[in-house]
């Protein structure tokens, strides 16, 4: 489990590609204090395990499934990623629940500076938007973010100094594509009231819990 809080920026030193996977080797500083083989690291919010370690590089096996949903088959040599270990149970809870098991992509559309805040607007599926709240949680790219504001097929979150800084956000351009992963208690909530009103969890519709079935269940 992740926070969404990045330790650092990294950088893809190798990529070695097969016919439908591929191995990065990542090159950083802050994480290797303990980092050990068989830990997870957050690769752009992608939950990734360090197979080899070399000095401040690691090396992480990606497999296909990953590469159709992330933005990860775009990486090359010299690509600047952001960096978050798992984190430890004495650790602090800065940011919100990230797994790194990424929803989807989207598309940044606009960047707009606001004083010393800069808004950026995301475009993606009503799919992903369907979870999304104002003034809730999600991960672009790894970073723990409040959403300011949400649309059918987009979302906008504004950016604060320290953020822009320590993360690789805003040096992408309009039209880069970002991962995406939605708030947790989002979708479990409503996968399981789905599953008590008897319909299927999950279906990316409205959840299955109404008057009636509180009614019937004797909540009311």
């Amino acid at each position: 489990m992740f926070t969404g809080i990045i330790e650092e920026v990294g950088e893809i030193r190798a990529v070695r590609k097969g016919q439908v996977s591929c191995t990065f080797t990542i090159r950083g500083n802050v994480i290797f204090d303990d980092l050990k083989i068989g830990d997870s690291v957050a690769v752009n919010g992608v939950c990734l395990t360090a197979t080899t370690i070399s000095g401040n590089e690691f090396t992480a096996d990606v497999m296909a499934e990953t590469l159709r949903r992330t933005n990860l088959g775009s990486f090359a040599t010299g690509t600047r990623v952001n960096l978050e270990r798992a984190m430890a149970a004495d650790g602090r809870f800065g940011g919100h629940i990230v797994s790194g098991h990424i929803d989807g992509t989207g598309t940044i559309t606009k960047k707009r500076r606001e004083e010393n805040a800069v808004w950026v607007t995301v475009k993606t599926t009503p799919e992903i938007t369907h979870y999304i709240v104002e003034k809730g949680s999600i991960a672009i790219d790894g970073i723990s973010l409040t959403v300011a504001e949400v649309g059918d097929d987009y979302f906008k979150v504004s950016i604060i100094p320290h953020t822009g800084e320590e993360t690789t956000l805003l040096s992408k351009n309009e039209g880069a594509v970002v991962n995406l992963e939605n708030d947790e208690i989002a979708k479990y909530v409503e996968k399981l009231t789905g599953a008590y009103s008897g319909k299927k969890g999950n279906t990316g519709k409205s959840g299955g819990v109404t008057m009636s079935s509180l009614l019937e269940n004797g909540f009311l």
